[in-house]
């Protein structure tokens, strides 16, 4: 009897199954400390107890992103490990501030299925939250992946395609309890603009580039014990090892510090896009776009949408072609909320 896991295909899916992902994971320092090192992360509140209290908070928490790795490579052995692309992402939101000491787990349940035209592969979306030690939820989020099937000739389920919203509204959003911004130390943080210097359909370029090698992938996608084949198995995808998409979401995260220093925590996901496959070798700059703003009841945070693109050259601030469809060029299209100093 066969004690392997060779993971789940698209027909082995349907809408309410819950999965319940191994293995819980306790996050501390060293996980903080090799985040860091992967990205040139350096927004001031998870890089400083003295600056987080300062700002409300009993301490530096995890880096928002690097809990959401940790959440999301959970679920993998179940959910992608058969995947052919993670295509999008939809309602996410950060509940609470994960701690250094919290042991984080995940849940996913399936909330739709379609079976593409070729008759080979399928999309599967799934809800996944991520909870801590004391069963509280500290993030959640909707996801969908294109999925082998492991027999063609095996009959399609009946299509169900969730219905979700564009947009976390604001008033949605959740602002962690004793955030205070007003005595917010703009030097400290690396510049002065405030949440009312920035307008509405303004643009940014990052400016600067970080070309992703092979070894910092392979070590960031094992740091999350993501274990997709298409990160690792060169036989898997001739063409080169597929770069995570997490990976190139907190390298342009972590670029867009040079314009957004003082876009400090995201606490919502409102979509999100893969659009083009990134490998060893590329080159990652960034531009973001400001969507929209709203005031919040916490002293001195506002919250901002911004749209982040990620890029492997091109000119900045093109984003789609004629037809529509994303341009070579761009990797990501990320579209979230921050909070930021008033």
């Amino acid at each position: 009897m066969a004690k392997t896991n060779p993971g789940r295909f698209f027909e082995d899916y349907s809408v309410g199954d819950v999965l319940t992902h191994a293995v819980p994971r306790t996050v501390t320092e060293g996980e903080r400390a090799l985040y860091h090192a992967l990205y040139p992360a350096r927004h001031a509140l998870y890089s400083s107890d003295m600056f987080a209290q300062v700002s409300g908070l009993p301490a530096s928490p995890l880096d928002d992103l690097a809990a959401f790795h940790v959440v999301f490579g959970k679920t993998v052995p179940d959910v992608s490990l058969n995947a052919v692309a993670n295509l999008g992402y939809a309602e996410g939101r950060w509940l609470v501030p994960v701690e250094l000491g919290d042991t984080l787990r995940s849940v996913s349940e399936v909330i739709g299925v379609k079976q593409n035209s070729n008759g080979k592969t399928g999309v599967v979306w799934v809800r996944t939250r991520g909870l801590n030690q004391n069963d509280e939820a500290v993030l959640e989020y909707v996801r969908w992946v294109m999925v082998r099937k492991r027999d063609a000739e095996a009959p399609a389920p009946e299509t169900v395609v969730p219905e979700l919203t564009k947009v976390v509204p604001p008033e949605r959003l959740v602002i962690p309890e004793g955030l205070d911004f007003s005595g917010y130390d703009f030097a400290l943080a690396g510049e002065p603009h405030r949440w009312g210097d920035y307008e509405i359909g303004e643009t940014i370029d990052h400016v600067d580039g970080v070309t992703v090698e092979e070894a910092e992938h392979m070590i960031a996608t094992r740091l999350w014990q993501n274990t997709a084949k298409v990160h690792f198995d060169l036989t898997f995808r001739p063409e080169g090892r597929l770069i995570y998409g997490g990976h190139v979401i907190s390298m342009a995260r972590a670029l867009s510090f040079n314009g957004l220093a003082n876009a400090q925590m995201i606490v919502g996901l409102n979509g999100g896009a893969h659009a083009n496959p990134c490998f060893a070798g590329d080159t990652i700059k960034a531009w973001s776009e400001v969507l929209d703003k709203a005031e919040t009841d916490a002293p001195g945070v506002g919250a901002i949408r911004l749209r982040l693109v990620a890029t492997k050259g091109g000119e900045p601030f093109t984003l789609r072609g004629e037809d529509g469809k994303y341009l070579p060029h761009v990797l990501l299209d990320l579209d979230y909320w921050a909070l930021m100093p008033l």
